[in-house]
C-alpha cells in the first residue's frame, strides 16, 4: 500500500498529492509517469510524475477530477493508501539525456497549459538545479484555475504568466506571449508544450512558423499506460507510436493532432471504438478488454 502523506485542492476540481512510493521515487526521472489504482477493482489512471524527493522516498502527482475513477481519487485524505502506484513509467524527457555543458548554451522556452503545468515542472526544477535557467509560460483558462505559480517562479529563469480572459498576468492564448516574446527580441533554441492537445495543435503551428523546434507530451491521451488499450495511438511522421509506451514525448512538428484529437472523441464510444477497430485493422489495439 502507497500512502498519502499530503494532500491539497490546489484549485476547484485539481488536487495535489505526496504519496510513499521509495521504489518509484528512487529510479524516476523528469517526464515520466505512473499508474495508480484506489483498490484492486478500480480504474488505471495513468498520471505524469509532478515532482520526486528521493530522500524522503515520496512522489508527488497532480490530477483533475473528469471521471469516476479521479472523483474518487479526490475523495481519499492524508493517512489513506493507493492500492497500487506502479513505475517509473514511459521515456524521460529527452533533456536528461542531454550533456549539462551544451544543454547551458541553449536558449530553452517551456509553454505548459491548465493541469500541462505540473508535468512541466519537473523539468523545469532539474535544470534549475543543474545550473540552467529557462523561460516559462503558463496559460490557464482563468486566475481561479492557475496551479503552482510560486513553485514554478522559484524555479524558472522567466516566468509568464497568462489568462484567456485576462483576469491575471497578460492577456490571451499561450501563444500570443509567445509571438510578444519573439517580438521582443527572444530567439529559443527548442520549446517544449504540455497541456490539452488544442493547445499544443496550435503552439506547434506558430513554432513551425518560427523555426522553433518543439517537443509536446502526450500525456492527455493515455488511458491504461501500457501499450495495451491502443487509446494513444498517434501518428508521428509517418509512423505509428503509442503515447505510453513510445513517449509521452514527441516531435510536436511530426504529431498529428487532428487524427489524434478525432481518434479521442471516438475512442469514448462503442461505435467509435468499433470504427477504429475496422479502419485501422491489423494496427489496432484492443486488448484492454473494452473493444473485445
Amino acid at each position: 500500500m502507497y500512502k498519502i502523506v499530503k494532500k491539497q485542492e490546489l484549485t476547484t476540481n485539481i488536487y495535489l498529492m505526496e504519496v510513499e512510493a521509495g521504489m518509484v521515487a528512487r529510479a524516476c526521472l523528469p517526464g515520466q509517469f505512473v499508474i495508480v489504482r484506489t483498490d484492486e477493482a478500480s480504474e488505471r489512471i495513468p498520471l505524469t510524475i509532478c515532482d520526486y524527493n528521493r530522500e524522503k522516498g515520496t512522489i508527488t502527482i497532480v490530477f483533475q477530477t473528469v471521471g469516476a475513477g479521479t472523483k474518487i481519487m479526490a475523495d481519499l485524505k492524508e493517512g489513506d493508501s493507493f492500492h497500487d502506484f506502479v513505475g517509473p513509467l514511459g521515456c524521460p524527457s529527452d533533456l536528461v539525456k542531454e550533456d549539462i555543458n551544451e544543454l547551458k548554451k541553449k536558449s530553452i522556452l517551456f509553454v505548459a497549459g491548465g493541469v500541462g503545468t505540473a508535468p512541466v515542472y519537473p523539468q523545469v526544477k532539474w535544470l534549475h538545479e543543474n545550473g540552467i535557467s529557462c523561460d516559462v509560460i503558463v496559460g490557464s483558462k482563468t486566475k481561479d484555475l492557475l496551479i503552482l505559480e510560486k513553485e514554478m517562479e522559484a524555479v524558472a529563469g522567466n516566468l509568464y504568466v497568462t489568462t484567456d480572459d485576462g483576469s491575471y498576468g497578460r492577456s490571451g492564448m499561450v501563444t500570443q506571449t509567445i509571438k510578444d516574446l519573439v517580438a521582443e527580441g527572444k530567439k529559443y533554441d527548442v520549446c517544449i508544450a504540455i497541456g490539452p492537445m488544442i493547445m499544443m495543435k496550435f503552439v506547434c503551428l506558430l513554432t513551425k512558423e518560427l523555426a522553433i523546434p518543439t517537443v509536446v507530451s502526450l500525456n492527455p491521451i493515455m488511458v491504461d499506460g501500457t501499450g495495451m488499450c491502443g487509446a494513444c495511438r498517434v501518428t508521428v511522421g509517418d509512423k505509428v507510436k503509442f503515447a505510453c509506451v513510445d513517449g509521452p514525448e514527441f516531435d510536436g512538428h511530426l504529431v498529428n493532432f487532428d487524427e489524434a484529437m478525432r481518434r479521442q472523441t471516438m475512442y469514448k464510444t462503442q461505435e467509435g471504438r468499433d470504427m477504429l477497430k475496422l479502419e485501422e485493422g491489423d494496427t489496432h489495439h484492443g486488448n484492454c478488454g473494452v473493444c473485445q
